[in-house]
């Protein structure tokens, strides 16, 4: 009876800790070495609103030596919380989360005999299965949770892994993005995945159309945050390709700076994604001709109101209100369904002897607050 005794009492603890928010949720963290990278800032984004919240979150990191996201994220960053796995400080107990990036599936083997629940959060869908041995899906690791950023990549990634508990965490464009006060100049903001796509751009354009040699190209790669939306403000157009977004949130920012996008559709189609909000293409080698033609029609002065307006429609989804509320929609789920599965587990275990009469009305106690 001893033994049934602490392990109500444990889990009866844990069950307040949750209540109370008191448990923790650790999100593994890429170390970017300073270079801005949007999955890591929307981790960021998504612990800053819960702590605003009350959650108690932090960011876990694998070395000591954590690299610095103030110099590119901002200083409203800086009293995040972070704790090191190297330092074997890190306490955790059946009460908290660990979040684990789609490209940390190496640590799923690591982590496989943690107490807590370890839930997958996927915003690249191409790396779910870059470290996992063949035949073994996170299933096999004890995760039965996935976070990801949206349907399109949502029903992709069931199709591989199969039945799981899917959430949504739909990211929000920051209102660094807005546009310019004043007129555009002869500036195209490009970015892509890989660099050599934005050099064989920028030169092909150059060779096609050198009657538009006067125009300059700006790539925004490994900019701050702040740095990223005012030169994105400044241009007339841009450019995106990357074939393996997950969510696509460079197209997003450029039209919240109502600025119209000409890019490659990725292999999996964007929710946002619509014929009439962009000039896309399904040839990245059709890029340059479309931009060629763009241009021309800018000079003119006759490009079509219609591509405005449902650029402005779009991103109106898109709010960082509407991110928040997801971000505490989706953590509110996951603590509801903790806690009725910590009191099913403490009602098989509650003893209704005289005895434990007191231990019983505590945890009864617990269940009413």
């Amino acid at each position: 009876m001893s033994e049934i005794n602490d392990q109500i009492i444990k889990l009866t603890h844990a069950l307040e800790q949750i209540r109370s928010k008191e448990s923790a949720i650790y999100f593994l963290t890429m170390d970017t070495k300073g270079q801005a990278k949007a999955s890591v800032a929307l981790i960021y984004d998504i612990v800053k609103e819960l702590i605003s919240t009350g959650y108690n979150a932090k960011i876990m990191h694998e070395k000591t030596d954590f690299h610095d996201v103030t110099s590119w994220l901002g200083e409203g960053y800086k009293n995040i919380p972070h704790v090191s796995i190297e330092s074997k400080q890190v306490e955790v107990v059946i009460s908290d989360l660990v979040i684990i990036p789609e490209v940390f599936g190496h640590v799923l083997e690591q982590t496989k005999n943690m107490p807590c629940e370890k839930i997958i959060l996927s915003q690249a869908y191409d790396y779910i299965l870059e470290t996992l041995p063949p035949g073994l899906s996170w299933r096999n690791y004890g995760v039965g949770t996935c976070i990801t950023t949206s349907k399109t990549q949502k029903d992709y990634i069931e199709s591989i892994m199969g039945k799981l508990d899917y959430l949504e965490i739909t990211p929000g464009i920051s209102e660094w993005f807005k546009k310019s006060e004043y007129p555009q100049p002869p500036l195209i903001s490009i970015h892509t995945r890989e660099p050599r796509d934005t050099m064989k751009i920028i030169k092909s354009f150059y060779l096609k159309f050198p009657q538009f040699k006067w125009i300059t190209f700006r790539d925004l790669r490994n900019l701050t945050k702040k740095k990223f939306a005012e030169d994105l403000s400044e241009s007339f157009v841009s450019v995106w390709v990357d074939d393996i977004s997950g969510f696509g949130t460079f197209p997003l920012e450029s039209m919240k700076c109502g600025i119209p996008v000409i890019g490659k559709i990725p292999n999996l189609k964007p929710d946002w994604m619509t014929e009439e909000n962009g000039i896309w293409s399904h040839d990245v080698n059709q890029i340059v001709d479309v931009l060629g033609n763009f241009v021309q029609k800018w000079m003119e002065d006759e490009l079509p109101q219609e591509l405005y307006d449902e650029i402005e429609k779009s991103v109106k989804k898109y709010r960082e209100e509407d991110f928040k509320a997801s971000v505490l929609n989706t953590f509110n789920s996951i603590s509801d369904r903790k806690i009725l599965e910590f009191r099913r587990n403490l009602e098989k275990l509650t003893p209704v002897g005289p005895e434990d009469e007191t231990l019983e009305g505590s945890v009864n106690e617990l269940y009413n607050n």
